[in-house]
């Protein structure tokens, strides 16, 4: 695999692209082993099939650099009127903390703003703080907590929220 210096992955072996069918298999795989309240096959195909503002995006690793599979971590996220609401990111573990996630939400948060969405927002476990250090660094901010939000494990979420503008 080409790593940089840093640590992070050479972004020529890494593209962000729309999720597919083909994909889906490989998501399910990366949300089970990511412990995320999980979707299924059948949520994400019915969200692809549903054509109504759902944003939906892999990172594909260039297949020769792969070990195992091609998708390295997905995102899924949903348009209500002008706002974004982040439902799922997921990277494999071996792609962890290589900018993979950053690129993802960034790619994410372009395709919202052009559709005109002035905020994102998510919710994320409030143990989570791996998760919670990528969303600050991409410019959310904490403004509230859901008790309970979550089981298996019950935990809270906390409620993250980031203004993303728009273009013109």
């Amino acid at each position: 695999m080409s790593v940089t210096e840093s640590g992070l992955i050479a972004p020529a072996t890494v593209s962000i692209v729309p999720m597919t069918e083909h994909d889906l298999l490989e998501v399910v795989e990366i949300e089970q082993n990511s412990r995320l309240s999980p979707w299924g096959w059948d949520a994400y195909h019915r969200e692809l099939q549903s054509n109504d503002r759902g944003l939906m995006w892999v990172a594909r690793l260039d297949p020769k650099l792969a070990k195992e599979q091609t998708l390295a971590g997905y995102i899924v996220g949903r348009l209500v009127v002008d706002e974004l609401h982040i439902n799922n990111v997921a990277v494999c573990d071996a792609y962890r903390r290589t900018g993979i996630a950053t690129a993802l939400l960034s790619r994410l948060l372009m395709a919202a703003r052009g559709y005109r969405a002035a905020t994102a927002f998510l919710e994320v476990r409030a143990g989570n703080a791996a998760a919670q250090a990528l969303y600050e660094g991409c410019g959310f901010n904490t403004v509230g907590r859901r008790r309970n939000y979550y089981s298996n494990p019950q935990e809270d979420a906390l409620i993250m929220t980031a203004e993303i503008g728009h273009s013109a």
